[in-house]
């Protein structure tokens, strides 16, 4: 989960408007609005709200009372509930838990995220709150929440970190920076090493505390080499390079910033993917300025031991390199994608290939998986679809057709791809589907979107059973799965 403090504002609280905005426009709801008084309430304007905060505001000494923040996690891994109690506690943590505050969820990105606007005044003493090292205070706070609320110790994943079987302190480098950490060496010791996360110095060790083991040839090794060897003929193993140009969002100084470059390059199969996802063996590649690596090496996350890739497998015999290269936004949607099987691996890679014909994906780097969508994404995957095509709007959703005449949905905001049927129902697709054979028998047209534009009284009904009981046919749905999922 990543905390963003917006830059402080003036008593107008345009962060106020900013969020008025999202609401009236569809994308954004108010979740929480506390500590105002009682005629300032979730009914109330945002006019009211922001003469509120610019009444408890006044100041001569502050310029800037807008306190703006926000919270976000990776898609759809917290829901807009989750949110807005991290985002209460985070504003405890903070020290403006007493102060009058809103919270909006915001649907416009992939990424589920929340705003905060408050005051840095304090509404009783009139000082402005203590904002020093405001940034680092905030990942220090953000951390303390996600510990309290989901038991996400990250004291404790250091420890259990520094603890894997290690035979040079490269490779314990290499354990920690694969899990967010950052090692640094101490200013004033050359025998410490501090540990960052996100900013935040979370431990310092000595490396004398670090005791080396050579794991070469023990049973594990002989294990990880038959699991490898068997599973690269079962998935693909061509290495593509994945590319993140993002700017790094950090509050440490620039010489604690290990790699100048702009650019943070890793090499990704499918693979890999399996192996960690399977067996807990994370293939590391080592590479010079993103050349073909040279190297690799095998962290086992199942047993807490590193190992020298050469040891295991010589790394061409496993892997097959390849020049291309994928940005790290798409490849992480891409991975959040929902495939079940080839068909839907072949649709989504048509889409792909559609509308970004430059920047498409290859094939070997969508990877089917198990993924399942909650019920809320589903629910509004289901929800998008139907008003698509009653009403032909919505650049999320994208229906097509497989080879075998099957109608799928792709949504590409909840990274969804599924049958249509799954979404509508059985009865109602049938529906669907007879109508159109009826109007393409007429029209010699298989375009479902120019079909749907004469079906909206037919639509209007989906949801609605025969009976009028008007029971949601993703209820069904979602029995028929807890049912698959129990044999």
């Amino acid at each position: 989960m990543i905390v963003k403090i917006m830059a402080a504002a003036g008593g107008s609280f345009p962060g106020v408007k900013y969020n008025d905005k999202k609401i009236e426009g569809g994308k954004g709801e108010l979740m929480l609005i506390k500590n105002f008084p009682s005629y300032v309430s979730e009914n109330s304007s945002m006019e009211d709200v922001k003469a509120h905060l610019a009444l408890v505001s006044k100041s001569k000494k502050v310029k800037k009372p807008q306190f703006h923040a926000a919270i976000s996690t990776k898609f759809r891994e917290h829901t807009k509930e989750e949110l807005t109690t991290v985002a209460n506690q985070f504003m405890q943590e903070m020290g403006y838990g007493d102060q009058p505050f809103i919270v909006v969820f915001h649907n416009d990105t992939e990424n589920n995220h929340v705003h905060i606007v408050s005051s840095r005044v304090d509404e009783e003493s009139g000082k402005k709150i203590d904002d020093s090292f405001e940034k680092l205070k905030s990942q220090k706070a953000i951390g303390k929440v996600m510990k309290e609320l989901y038991g996400i110790s990250t004291e404790n994943q250091i420890e259990k970190l520094l603890n894997y079987r290690c035979s040079t302190f490269k490779q314990l480098e290499l354990v920690l920076e694969k899990s967010g950490f950052n090692v640094i060496q101490n200013k004033e010791d050359e025998n410490v090493a501090d540990i960052f996360k996100n900013g935040v110095k979370e431990k310092s060790f000595s490396r004398n505390q670090i005791v080396l083991s050579n794991v070469k040839n023990d049973p594990r090794s002989r294990q990880m080499k038959a699991i490898i060897s068997k599973y690269k003929g079962l998935y693909s193993n061509k290495v593509f390079k994945v590319e993140d140009a993002r700017e790094k969002e950090s509050v440490l100084p620039i010489e604690y910033n290990r790699n100048d470059s702009p650019v943070k390059i890793e090499f990704e199969s499918e693979l890999q993917k399996k192996l960690r996802e399977k067996f807990g063996i994370d293939v590391v590649f080592h590479h010079k300025d993103g050349q073909k690596p040279f190297g690799y090496t095998a962290i086992d996350h199942k047993t807490g031991a590193v190992y020298k890739g050469s040891e295991l497998l010589k790394m061409d015999t496993v892997f097959e390199f390849t020049d291309d290269t994928v940005d790290k936004k798409l490849y992480e949607r891409l991975k959040d994608f929902n495939i079940s099987d080839k068909t839907s691996k072949d649709l989504l890679l048509k889409y792909f290939q559609d509308r970004y014909p430059d920047d498409a994906p290859k094939d070997f780097m969508l990877f089917e998986n198990k993924i399942r969508k909650n019920k809320e994404v589903f629910k509004a995957v289901w929800d998008d679809v139907k008003e698509y095509l009653k009403n032909q709007s919505g650049n999320d959703v994208h229906i097509m057709k497989s080879e075998t005449g099957v109608y799928y949905t792709v949504h590409s905001k909840h990274h969804y791809v599924g049958e249509l049927e799954s979404l509508l129902g059985e009865k109602e697709y049938q529906n669907l589907m007879n109508a159109q054979q009826t109007h393409s028998a007429e029209n010699k047209s298989e375009d479902l979107r120019e079909f749907s534009k004469n079906i909206g009284d037919l639509l209007y009904q989906l949801g609605k059973s025969s009976g009028g009981s008007g029971k949601d046919p993703m209820e069904n749905e979602e029995k028929k799965r807890r049912k698959r999922k129990k044999r």
